[in-house]
């Protein structure tokens, strides 16, 4: 360990740095103006009655003359200022006495009436032991400083192998209680009966029951699976260990392992006692997977954990281990047995009524208006998890505090949404024909959408470029979906298609708007047919080409599970749903000609279009002319995508 690092170094140049400091300050201030005489000189000095007073000092002579004596003939000049140039002359004088001694130096001094001052130099005992032994000291104090770094860097080498957990305890504990965790009230309900062992574990005991050692809470990103593991130790009222997987893995093969040991030690001393491990997956993934058969440190680790949790040796003092993971589906089978993480907590996204009471509690202390309706705000934000919803009500805090508002309102929650899912506003410059495409583009969406069963109502319709998207049709679903018809997917195809269908209708060409639109048809059509058996060619076949994470909603390449001729018959019912859904696209809109121009032409004047105003549009009716300067009417109701479910394509983008 180098004894000048860190904050080390940082002492050690400020103290260097005041000694230079301090130095200079006396070494370059202005000292008297002396001169030093040869004592010939001196002499003839005070025969010639120049000299007013001497100060004799064993054989140092100093002394004041009546007129300045100039240098020159041995005579020196010191002093003065050392910016400045040194004087050529001087009454202030210097001059030493021969040893051999001047015995008529005294009566020539009487002789001529000069005053005489006889001082001894005496030196205090404090400060001829600093000169003597002050070297030493320091010098033994240096040493001492050395040898304590050096055993302190031996120290951080021997610790290297404890746990970095950080024990939560008495005033530190947790005072985080069910009653502040709002949408997971099933996940609650599973995690009272641990609540209620820690608290009267003899209750179980007598009956022979034993609590689960482990307790997996699985879930997206953001649902509060943490908050639930603190609710848990702030209800038991017990120690509370919390640590990150990752800290367990080092460069140094057997360091995790190590850790572990070291951690259950500490939750054994302190128990009972919960142990919350966050992202298991990082230790806990199936072992021989990795390149060249795995990690050696990452399994250590895993196999001591699993050797702690349910190993030969069982410990009397109950821990109870609540881990947290995104990817249940990664973790090795041994992790999950029974004896060890007994019972897996599903914490999945919030329903409405759970997005409701989320939404109240992050709203709980902040000045929102009367007008806010937390129930309306969370029938508009499906697929929200607890941390999407408590950066929505941050972000209208911002917006209201921006527009230096007393109080959030309604308008700052729809600005807030609006850039949460759809991005800030970004000004584009575009020509006439190119804002026109993409009206028609919008307008072929929304009217295939509000013409075609089980299809989620048109909420907004705008031309505004926001983040990556040129233009935004945007639906809001009358309820959570959990379950998906195949006319409502068919609906969703032919809704997708309504852009590229209206730019071939109206404009009688086609651009590359369209590309994210066919990216999600195509990802949809596919599942329909090889998925979920919803096309008469493949049938009841199941024909996956990759592996989908439970949580994150996405596919993985993996190794498929059926021949080539299987797969291009796949795929030629994929272009075929796909064609046909475009075709019924293309009818409906030529068909509802007059309705789409109509639409067109009122996103041209108001650039953003509400649900009323659309379907007051596809009644025929007028809409009134846009307000002055063209600003965009404000909506604040929008529609997220489930990231769970099937990806729904509720925003459709330019």
């Amino acid at each position: 360990m180098n004894p000048f690092g860190g904050g080390s170094l940082f002492r050690w140049m400020a103290f260097i740095f005041g000694l230079m400091l301090v130095w200079n300050i006396f070494a370059l201030r202005p000292t008297p103006t002396t001169i030093s005489l040869p004592y010939s000189t001196f002499l003839d000095q005070v025969q010639a009655g120049n000299v007013e007073r001497v100060e004799l000092n064993d054989q140092r002579v100093e002394g004041v003359l009546k007129r300045p004596v100039a240098a020159g003939a041995g005579a020196t000049i010191s002093g003065g200022s050392p910016f400045g140039a040194t004087p050529s002359e001087a009454t202030d004088f210097t001059s030493t006495i021969p040893g051999v001694g001047d015995l008529e130096l005294l009566p020539l001094l009487r002789a001529q009436g000069v005053e005489i001052v006889a001082s001894v130099e005496e030196r205090s005992l404090l400060w001829s032991m600093v000169l003597t032994f002050g070297p030493v000291l320091l010098f033994v104090g240096f040493f001492v400083y050395m040898m304590r770094q050096q055993n302190r860097g031996q120290q951080g080498v021997f610790s290297f192998g404890q746990s970095r957990a950080k024990l939560n305890s008495g005033g530190d504990r947790p005072t985080v209680t069910f009653a502040e965790v709002a949408g997971s009230e099933e996940a609650k309900r599973e995690l009272t009966e641990v609540v209620d062992f820690l608290k009267n574990p003899e209750r179980y005991q007598q009956l022979g029951a034993k609590i689960p050692r482990g307790v997996l809470l699985v879930g997206p990103p953001g649902t509060g699976k943490t908050l639930l593991a603190k609710a848990v130790a702030g209800e038991a009222g017990v120690p509370f260990f919390s640590t990150s997987a990752s800290e367990f893995v080092e460069l140094f093969v057997g360091v995790g392992a190590s850790r572990v040991r070291d951690l259950f030690d500490q939750a054994r001393r302190n128990g009972p006692a919960i142990v919350f491990i966050d992202e298991l997956d990082a230790i806990g993934r199936q072992r021989g997977t990795g390149m060249g058969g795995g990690n050696d440190e990452r399994e250590q680790t895993l196999n001591q954990i699993l050797v702690e949790m349910d190993g030969f040796e069982t410990s009397v003092m109950p821990v109870i281990i609540i881990a947290a993971t995104n990817r249940p589906d990664v973790l090795d089978p041994a992790l999950l047995r029974p004896g060890r993480f007994d019972r897996q907590v599903t914490v999945g996204l919030p329903d409405v009524r759970g997005r409701e009471a989320i939404l109240r509690v992050h709203m709980r202390g902040k000045p929102v208006a009367k007008d806010v309706d937390a129930s309306i705000v969370a029938r508009q934000t499906p697929g929200f998890a607890g941390a999407d919803l408590a950066n929505l009500v941050n972000e209208a805090a911002l917006h209201a505090a921006r527009h230096s508002a007393r109080m959030i309102g309604v308008q700052h929650f729809g600005e807030a949404l609006d850039k949460i899912v759809l991005g800030t506003e970004r000004p584009v410059l575009m020509n006439e024909h190119e804002r026109k495409v993409i009206a028609y583009h919008e307008a072929g969406h929304a009217l295939v959408s509000s013409l075609l069963p089980e299809s989620d109502p048109v909420n907004k319709v705008t031309i505004i470029p926001r983040g990556r998207a040129l233009g935004v049709t945007e639906y809001l679903p009358e309820g959570d979906r959990f379950n998906y018809s195949r006319q409502y997917l068919r609906t969703q195809l032919a809704t997708l298609f309504g852009g590229r269908a209206a730019e071939q209708v109206a404009i009688g060409e086609i651009t590359t708007g369209a590309e994210n639109d066919l990216q999600r048809a195509t990802q949809l059509a596919r599942r329909m047919v090889g998925r979920w058996g919803m096309s008469e060619e493949m049938g009841l076949l199941f024909a996956s080409e990759g592996v989908e994470s439970p949580f994150l909603g996405r596919e993985m390449a993996g190794p498929r599970d059926h021949s080539e001729a299987t797969a291009a018959r796949l795929d030629e019912a994929v272009r075929k749903l796909l064609e046909e859904r475009m075709a019924t696209a293309i009818g409906l809109l030529t068909k509802n000609r007059g309705i789409l121009d109509r639409l067109a032409q009122a996103l041209l004047d108001h650039e953003t279009i509400d649900r009323q105003q659309v379907e007051a549009i596809i009644r025929g009716e007028d809409l009134p002319p846009p307000p002055v300067g063209g600003t965009p009417i404000p909506s604040t109701q929008v529609e997220r995508v489930n990231p769970i479910a099937m990806p729904k394509p509720g925003i459709a983008v330019v």
